[in-house]
Parts: C-alpha cells; sequence; structure tokens
C-alpha cells in the first residue's frame, strides 16, 4: 500500500469519529509532506535541471491529487482551513516551480554540451567506480567544450535582459557547484582518481568560473541590472504580484493596496505634525523628529535601555489584560549585539527568541555611529521593542512550537509581521505612547510601514528604481541616509518574499479589522481574541478569520475578504 492511502484510511477513519471530528487536524500529511520535500531536494542537488523541475512538479501534483482523494464534507471548520491552507500552499509551490521552470527552458542551452558531465554526478549519487583515466579525459575535453563556448559567447545574441543572463548564469553555477562536490567525494578517497583527474578538475572549475561570468553579463545594453544604489534586486512583475496575492488571500490588486499605503502614510504625516505642535516645533515636524532622533543614549547603555523598555511593554500588557503571556516566555527572551556587517542590512533591531540589537562599533566611521545611534534612539526603540518581543516576535515563535505547530510550515508574513505591526497600532491607541516624543517614534515607524507598501510594490511593478525607493524613506519618512540604504537593501537583496514588507501594515489592518468584527462588536472579550489567534499558529489572516467566526469554508473557497473600510 502506497504510504499516502494509509495515511488517507487514516484520514478517513478520523472525520468519521465523533471524538477527533472536534479538532481535526492534518498534522500527520503536512509533517510527511515536508520529510518528502526535504527528502527529494537532498537527493536533487542539481536544481537547475530537467529533473529536479520534473521530479518536485511530480512530488506537488502527487500530494494535489490526494487531497482530491477524499470527502471534504465531513471535515469540522479546523480541518477545512487546514485542508484550504494545505491545498493553497500546494498550489503556490507549483505556480512558481513551473514559472522557473519555464525560465530555465530559456537558458538550458547553456550547457546543453555538457551531458557527460551531468551523468558523472549523477552516477556519483550511488557511489558509482571510477576510472581516473576516463574521469581525466572526460574533464579534459569539457574544459575544451567550455573554453569553446566562452569564445562562442562573442558571437551569440544578447539575452533579452539580466534577469535572463542570470538565471542562465545559475545554471552553470548549479553544474558547477555539483560537480566540485563529485569531485571531491572521491579525491583523496580513490587513489586512481585523485592521481588522475585533479590537474584536469582544476583546469575544468576554472574556465567553468570564467564562462559563468560571461554567461551573466551577456544581456542587452538597455537592461539595467544597477541604477547606481549598488543594490541589485529582481523585479517580480505585476503578473506575479496579482498572483502571489491571491495565494496569500488578499483580494486586493497592487494599485489599491498603493492607494491604501499612500492613505496610511498621509495620516501619520498629520498625527506627527500634532506631536510636532506640541513639542513647539509648530508644523516642522522634520525639525521635531531631528530632536527625537539626538535623543540616544551614549554607546554601551542601549542593551540597558532595550531591557527597560521590554519589561515596561510587558509591564502595560499585563497591567491591561491583553493576552496571556506564559510565565516561561517572559524568562526566555535574550539579547546580542548585531555585527557592522549585519547591520548593513539590518539598521535596526531584529526579533525572535532573541532580540538583536543594532548599535555603533568601534570599526564604523564616525558618520555610520551618528545614523546608527540617531536611528535607534529611545523613542523609536520604545515603539518597536515590542514588536520584536512581547507580545510580538518572541511569543508567536514561543506560542508556534507549542500550539498547532504543523502549521508553522504555511508561514506568511501577513500573520507573522502582521501580528506584530498590529499590536503598534494597538498600543498606540491606548495611550502607551505617553510623550510627544514617544509618539514621534510611534509615527515615525508608521510612517516606514505605509512607506514599504509603497516602494516595495512600485520597484516590483517597475515603477521604481532603488536609488528612488531609497529617497523616497529619506524624503518622505525621514529615515538617515544609511538606514534607508539599508532598508532598500534588505528590502530587495535580504531573500524577502516580494510582498514581505507591505506585509507588515497590510496584515496589522487585517488584524485590526477582525478585531473591530469580534471585539468591538462584543463577540469576544480582547484577551480572548488575542489568545485564541496566537494559539492557532500561522495562517492567512482570511482563513484565521473563519476559525475564529466558526465558519466552515466551501471547498471551492476564494478570497473575498475586502478588510479596508475605506
Amino acid at each position: 500500500m502506497h504510504p499516502r492511502s494509509f495515511v488517507l484510511l487514516t484520514f478517513i477513519f478520523f472525520v468519521n469519529t465523533s471524538v477527533v471530528a472536534q479538532d481535526f487536524d492534518f498534522y500527520e500529511p503536512f509533517s510527511q509532506f515536508r520529510a518528502d520535500r526535504a527528502a527529494l531536494q537532498r537527493k536533487y542537488t542539481l536544481t537547475e535541471t530537467s529533473e529536479y523541475y520534473d521530479r518536485m512538479n511530480t512530488l506537488y501534483n502527487e500530494w494535489l491529487g490526494f487531497l482530491g482523494e477524499y470527502d471534504f464534507d465531513p471535515l469540522p471548520v479546523n480541518g477545512r482551513v487546514d485542508f484550504l491552507v494545505f491545498r493553497n500552499h500546494l498550489k503556490r509551490e507549483l505556480y512558481f516551480l513551473e514559472k522557473e521552470e519555464k525560465e530555465f527552458e530559456k537558458v538550458k542551452f547553456v550547457t546543453g554540451f555538457a551531458d557527460d558531465l551531468y551523468r558523472f554526478i549523477r552516477q556519483r549519487r550511488r557511489g558509482k567506480n571510477v576510472e581516473g583515466a576516463q574521469v581525466a579525459d572526460l574533464f579534459h575535453g569539457t574544459a575544451e567544450m567550455f573554453e569553446q563556448a566562452c569564445e562562442d559567447l562573442k558571437e551569440r545574441e544578447p539575452f533579452e535582459d539580466w534577469i535572463r543572463a542570470d538565471k542562465a548564469a545559475r545554471v552553470v553555477r548549479s553544474l558547477r557547484d555539483n560537480l566540485k562536490e563529485a569531485y571531491e567525494f572521491y579525491y583523496g578517497y580513490h587513489p586512481e582518481f585523485t592521481w588522475w583527474a585533479e590537474a584536469p578538475y582544476e583546469r575544468l572549475d576554472s574556465v567553468m568560473k570564467q564562462y559563468e561570468e560571461l554567461v551573466g553579463e551577456q544581456y542587452k545594453e538597455d537592461s539595467v541590472k544597477d541604477d547606481g544604489s549598488g543594490i541589485v534586486g529582481r523585479p517580480e512583475g505585476r503578473e506575479s504580484i496579482i498572483e502571489r496575492l491571491r495565494y496569500e488571500f488578499i483580494p486586493y490588486s497592487p494599485e489599491k493596496l498603493i492607494e491604501i499605503g499612500k492613505r496610511e502614510l498621509e495620516w501619520a504625516r498629520g498625527e506627527m505634525i500634532k506631536a510636532s505642535r506640541e513639542m513647539g516645533f509648530g508644523e516642522e515636524w522634520r525639525e521635531a523628529l531631528e530632536y527625537v532622533k539626538n535623543q540616544y543614549v551614549p554607546a554601551g547603555e542601549q542593551p540597558e535601555l532595550i531591557n527597560r523598555l521590554a519589561e515596561d511593554a510587558i509591564s502595560f500588557i499585563d497591567e491591561n489584560d491583553m493576552i496571556t503571556v506564559p510565565p516561561l516566555a517572559k524568562e526566555t527572551w535574550r539579547m546580542v549585539m548585531l555585527s557592522p556587517e549585519q547591520q548593513e542590512m539590518s539598521p535596526f533591531f531584529l526579533g525572535g527568541e532573541a532580540i538583536r540589537i543594532s548599535y555603533p562599533t568601534n570599526t564604523m566611521d564616525h558618520d555610520a555611529k551618528m545614523m546608527s545611534l540617531r536611528g535607534n534612539n529611545p523613542h523609536f526603540c520604545k515603539a518597536v521593542v515590542h514588536h520584536e518581543l512581547i507580545a510580538g516576535h518572541h511569543l508567536q515563535g514561543f506560542m508556534n512550537q507549542r500550539h498547532r505547530p504543523y502549521r508553522r510550515m504555511f508561514g506568511t508574513p501577513f500573520w507573522t509581521e502582521g501580528w506584530a505591526l498590529y499590536w503598534e497600532f494597538l498600543l498606540y491607541d491606548m495611550g502607551y505612547p505617553k510623550t510627544p516624543e514617544d509618539r514621534m517614534g510611534f509615527l515615525f515607524w508608521r510612517k516606514h510601514r505605509a512607506a514599504r507598501i509603497i516602494f516595495s510594490l512600485k520597484y516590483h511593478l517597475n515603477e521604481m528604481t532603488p536609488q528612488q525607493c531609497i529617497d523616497f524613506l529619506v524624503n518622505e519618512v525621514g529615515h538617515e541616509q544609511a538606514n534607508a540604504e539599508a532598508e532598500v537593501r534588505r528590502s530587495f537583496t535580504g531573500r524577502y518574499d516580494p510582498l514581505y514588507q507591505l506585509a507588515y501594515m497590510i496584515g496589522g489592518i487585517q488584524f485590526s479589522a477582525l478585531r473591530e468584527e469580534l471585539v468591538d462588536s462584543g463577540q469576544m472579550s480582547k484577551k480572548e481574541f488575542h489568545d485564541r489567534i496566537i494559539r492557532e499558529n500561522n495562517l492567512p489572516v482570511e482563513l484565521l478569520r473563519a476559525l475564529l467566526k466558526d465558519r466552515k469554508l466551501p471547498e471551492d473557497f476564494e478570497s473575498s475578504w475586502y478588510f479596508d473600510s475605506e
């Protein structure tokens, strides 16, 4: 019997068992799918090959077929949500796999002459014995082919843009990396191989590296890779952004989301002017912001400040009985310092079980030190320490490990970052920032989140360049120049999902709308609402909404929740 057939029979039994039906979940298939995928990814390391794309395509389609084999109707609310999020995940993975495969098909010819080299790598997987002289001939002959390919590039029509050229270079890199692994498997362990293959391999590796670099540079001159900022990302394009939104259960167009970002930015600017007036700077919010930035603590004192702000936020949450925070969660958060290199990507602190503090080091030049000091002043920090710790990312991670952990596979930034950002909204509304300086700190970050929607989407829609994004953050939000550069670099070169940066505020708006539905209407207390969310683990917020409203979603469910009230 196929293992998934056994799991299916187990499910059918569970679905028809009244005790289990009260809290049905997909723990076993989720775990098996993750194990299947991980096993295949470890096996098929030649990721830029038809073999890899075919095998992963088969995996996703097998699991989609599995989900279609049993009756959806008996599933309870939780089971339906798990079914839908699993199917959605599979379709999303398959869509982007097929998109990558289409791009691969257009450039795979760049190593089309190296079939024997691919065969050598595949045979190595099972430890096939080799003859050193034959391998040396293979390496020598293939090196000559790559040398000729380098020459042929001079006459070949360049790729239409740098993105396609980069994909072609990755095909070469995948082959080169896997050849290195196969070579090292035998080298030193197989005496004949080592004696014969060493010099030919070194020559082959060198010419492959040269070929990879040349291929990556073969694109038309009108395709701009670097706008002068030194930040090279990969614009996604409108069609792909729309697909990503659909898989996140966000029924909005990119243009509508940009409108929301602009509205939120304008609201925060108006609130910032109010705080500026209270501080004595009138309409000049930039001057008020400069004053706030200069309230930084001396080098060496930042960790103590972070600890004080963390404890203050936890006390405020406890005093207002807003969410259940396990004592161990309060006990186990930690702090570490970010290196100067890490701060080039993350100029502000990061969070989780450990809050990762950004502050100047002795190796930074004076300008970098001042930008780090000013960008991490106490009023900015007060607004987001709770975002990183409690009730934000640290509490999320703590609870995710203990409640429905099987859902962690479907992590979405609209839940992860949206929840943490939601607490910035909530604490601001509840008066946690007591002084106008503290409100300026909260509002700076609110503008930052709104700006993220605008610049990240416009970048991926090819309407803004990285340098324009940097200028936008400096001029409209009030960022330090270096911090704006780091933020844009992080956004487009930090391996984030293209929707990641906009998910902060959009997710926060979703949670706020959900609270309005369930708490403001009197259906749940604020604490019940928050406790329920944090125990359901990581889900698209619209599916979480179905759970909280005890709504049985249909099998053909599609996103239809317009959570923005304006």
